[in-house]
Parts: C-alpha cells; structure tokens; sequence
C-alpha cells in the first residue's frame, strides 16, 4: 500500500495536464465545498487509489478459487435478487471507482463470471496482457464491435454481464443526459435497455479498498426497468447510486478523467458557469434534456 502511496503521488505531481483535469473536475462538481489544498489531497489520493486499483490487479493473479475470500468481504443488498440474477441473468454496473477491476473477477470466483466489454489500449500489445488478466477467474472481456448482440444473446441463456456506467460519450441514440455533480453529462443507457427488453435486474457495485489491505465488495439496491419506464429516468437512478458513495468516498473516483466533455447550448440558454474549461458546447447534449428541465434558468 506505501508502494501504492509513492507511485500515485508520483504520477499526481507528474501529469500535469490531468491533476489540472482532476482539481477543475472537483471545483466544479463540489464547488466552494473543499478549499483549493482539500481538492489537491482529494485529487491525489484518486491518483493513488487508481495506482493501486491497477497494480493488484497484476497481483491478483496470485489469486486462487481457495485463496480469493481471505482478501475480499462481501456484503450483499439483497441476497434474494443475487439468487434471481444468478437463475435468470443480470447485468452489474460499477463506475470507475475504488478497484472497479474487481468487481467482475471477484464475482467470477464466486460462480458467475461476466462477460464484460473492454476498449481496446492505444498501443495494441496491452490488450491481450489485460484481457487476460482481467479473465483468469473465469470472465470473457470482449471488443466493442458487435458487442450489443453478443450481449444480448448472452442475457438470454441467462448470463451475466458486467459494465461501467460512467463513461463520458457523444450525445446521442445510445446516450442519456443525466445530472452528475448537478451537471449535465452524457452516459451510456446500453445496461438500461437490455434489462428492459429481457425483465432482468440492473445490480449497481462498488469495491472499496479497506485500509488493511482487503477490499469490501457490496451490492446496492437493484433496480429492474420496467419496459414503460422511461429510459433517461432509470438511467439517472442507477447513477444516484453511485454518486451518494463517491461524495462520501471523492478521493476513490477517477478525477482525472474528462467526465464533462459536453455542456448543454440552444434551448437553455447560456451554458453552466462551472462547466469545466475542457468541455465542448453541445446543442445535441440540449435537446436530450427533458423538457421541464430546459425551461430551468443555469445556476449563476
């Protein structure tokens, strides 16, 4: 964990351009709640934490079907929807927070390994490293391309399938614009839709890491769209979820990451003060906002 410690400040005090991304990230999601040095501690405890997330994960290859549960604890919401999920299928979804890597290798010695959908790394000799590290308890990490059917087609034998909901993407078909941090961001809606169309459950977790070394894996409370729900609404519950953890835990959320790149133009107006500077004017990010909300003055 020192290790951890010394690598993730080193790589905070480094990358410029992202502990930049990290602190406007913060100032903008909590405002005037955190001084200017609470948001540097913040931000450099997230490049920490991400340091450690990635170097266990190389270390859980040591990590054996006898040995996995000396160094994680669980803690189910609801043991009942688990047992449902793991008759009918069910997708789990964590965001980039504490040791997301763990969530589905965790659940995969625990008899039900996902299939999850990975981006494949800019220097093409890293994917086949990762995709099998992040496989060895049995998981299936699969490309984007096609992965909609492929996923489908899985829920349907009744599988298990894991994703990251927080993903910053262009607005459009496949996104929702929901409120993150009381700004508009667009997300995928994919885990949305496939639960609507086959009646399953949408299994939001987190991994925390524990000061002793261990990690606490815990389900939050399920959620199952119904197929008259309104995709967008459901979306931002599932998000909820997740945004309740990380204002308690801020400093195990990837800050660094651009999570606004788009900011809403056209029908409201003039955009957000407190977008940060990276972000990009959108009028395609506007006319996903409902319409009640576009009739809502920006907060000065």
């Amino acid at each position: 964990m020192t290790l951890c410690r010394w690598i993730g400040t080193a790589i905070y005090l480094g990358d410029k351009r992202g502990r930049n991304t990290a602190l406007e990230n913060l100032r903008c999601a909590f405002g005037d709640q955190y001084t200017l040095a609470e948001r540097k501690r913040i931000a450099r405890g997230s490049y920490q934490n991400f340091a450690r997330t990635f170097l266990d994960l190389f270390w859980s290859l040591k990590l054996t079907p006898e040995t996995w549960h000396k160094h994680f604890i669980i803690k189910l919401h609801d043991t009942k929807i688990e047992q449902l999920a793991r008759e009918r299928g069910g997708i789990w979804v964590t965001p980039h927070f504490g040791n997301f890597e763990f969530v589905s290798l965790v659940w995969g010695y625990r008899g039900m390994p996902y299939t999850v959908v990975a981006q494949d790394f800019k220097n093409p000799k890293l994917t086949p490293i990762f995709s099998r590290i992040r496989s060895h308890s049995g998981q299936k990490v699969i490309p984007q391309e096609s992965a909609i059917l492929r996923l489908m087609k899985l829920l349907k034998r009744g599988g298990y399938v894991g994703m990251l909901v927080d993903l910053n993407i262009e607005p459009g078909k496949t996104a929702a614009a929901i409120r993150c941090f009381g700004l508009w961001t667009s997300v995928p809606t994919l885990h949305v839709q496939l639960t609507q169309r086959l009646g399953l459950s949408i299994i939001p977790t987190v991994c925390m890491p524990l000061p002793d070394g261990r990690y606490e894996l815990s389900t939050l409370a399920d959620i199952q769209p119904q197929p008259e729900d309104d995709v967008t609404e459901v979306t931002q519950r599932v998000w909820d979820h997740f945004e309740t953890k990380i204002r308690e835990h801020p400093e195990c959320w990837l800050w660094m990451y651009k999570h606004w790149r788009y900011r809403p133009v056209g029908e409201l107006g003039i955009p957000h003060p407190d977008y940060p500077s990276y972000s990009n004017l959108s009028t395609a990010l506007a006319s996903m906002i409902p319409e009640e909300e576009r009739e809502k003055k920006p907060k000065a």
